[in-house]
């Protein structure tokens, strides 16, 4: 694989770790800032608002820079917006400082999609994204366990030192690792953008993606509650367990991308959410016994982040046929669908632990992420009927 693929996958990781070292510490910011868990929680929601704004609008605003200085910038807004969450003296700040990142983080993950597809041959498209999105499972393999433990035991804003630390190394990675005669799409004009808007097989991907992480953060994000209050595990323990959380998603990811290479996107997606959907179900009865959590965290891991590399190229692929001149700004809409997913599970997640119980964010999830598996099937059969009609 091309070197600069191995440069994303670096500023992938420094990301990735931002993104969600949240998860295992919304108990502890709650505490300290004398919040209750699901404000904290909006802590994850607000960020992915920033990731869906950032993806499409910024992507469709650079369209014509340089795709270096592109990367580049949102490294050094990514580092501004760490350092921000840093110093920040209360709640609101550091929000600001969550929705700041966010954007950095859209744009980065939409033009690095098309990126890592343009350096590879079309047979390994989807193997190549998940290489990039293996910096977002290593995070969680590594960044997040270690974010969590410092955020435990230093407080939670050395967490976000440490990460502007690893900004910062991407930044200086990127700067000598990525060339500058990357490949770029001819800018998208306004009208080409707002036909992807409306494109309706476009759309139908975005629901997928929305309903598929949507299902997944409506537990995800009260993950370490979850383990403390209804498991009965150690606020010490959490950091380990996502380190379990972190393994399985690395190979999942992976096996995901080689699954829709092999399978293609559509049965791919199939039946990582219909795994998914099992798995969560099962969680509102495990998450009772510590043995049976801890292995059902494990699978869920494997099936959680195995739809990304099959979502991702589904997306170019379509954009392909149905808005070739607009490929990086579909692209980014999809990563603005990952992020709406998080937030919408963050937030239907946190009406539920206020007016239910933290154990019916599972189920509830579990009938989301179903949603996405009708919703893909779907998508399925108009592709067959296309090819029928073609």
């Amino acid at each position: 694989m091309p070197i600069a693929l191995f440069a994303l996958t670096l500023s992938a990781f420094a990301i990735g770790t931002t993104e969600f070292v949240i998860v295992g510490l919304v108990p502890t910011i709650a505490a300290d800032l004398g919040v209750s868990l699901p404000s904290a929680g909006l802590l994850v929601s607000l960020y992915a608002v920033g990731v869906a704004i950032g993806a499409p609008v910024l992507t469709a605003l650079t369209g014509r820079w340089n795709r270096k200085h592109v990367l580049l910038s949102l490294m050094a807004l990514f580092v501004a917006g760490n350092l921000l969450a840093w110093q920040a003296p209360g709640y609101e700040s550091l929000i600001i400082a969550r929705v700041l990142t966010g954007l950095a983080h859209g744009v980065f993950f939409s033009i690095g999609s098309t990126i890592a597809t343009g350096l590879v041959a079309r047979e390994k498209e989807a193997s190549a994204i998940a290489i990039m999105f293996t910096g977002l499972t290593v995070a969680l393999v590594t960044g997040v366990p270690l974010g969590t433990w410092i955020g435990q035991n230093f407080g939670w804003r050395a967490t976000f030192l440490v990460v502007s630390c690893l900004g910062t190394l991407a930044l200086i990675g990127s700067a000598l690792l990525v060339p500058n005669n990357l490949k770029q799409s001819k800018a998208a004009s306004l009208n080409e953008q707002i036909k992807v808007l409306v494109q309706p097989r476009l759309l139908l991907v975005y629901i997928m993606t929305i309903l598929g992480y949507g299902g997944t953060f409506t537990a995800f994000t009260y993950l370490a509650p979850i383990l403390q209050e209804e498991t009965g595990f150690a606020p010490s323990a959490i950091s380990l367990i996502m380190l379990v959380y972190g393994v399985s998603v690395a190979v999942g990811n992976i096996y995901g991308g080689k699954l829709a290479d092999k399978k293609g996107p559509v049965r791919a997606l199939s039946l990582i959410f219909v795994g998914l959907s099992i798995i969560l179900l099962a969680l509102t009865f495990t998450m009772e016994s510590k043995i049976a959590a801890v292995i059902t965290v494990l699978v869920w891991g494997a099936f959680a982040f195995g739809s990304v590399p099959g979502l991702q190229v589904y997306i170019v692929q379509l954009a392909e046929k149905f808005a070739p001149n607009a490929v990086d700004v579909a692209s980014g809409l999809n990563i603005a669908a990952f992020n709406i997913g998080i937030a919408l599970g963050s937030i239907i997640g946190g009406t539920i632990v206020e007016d239910l119980q933290l154990a019916d964010t599972a189920w509830i999830g579990a009938l989301i992420t179903l949603a996405a598996l009708i919703a893909t099937r779907y998508s399925g059969h108009l592709d067959k009927h296309s090819l029928a009609t073609s």
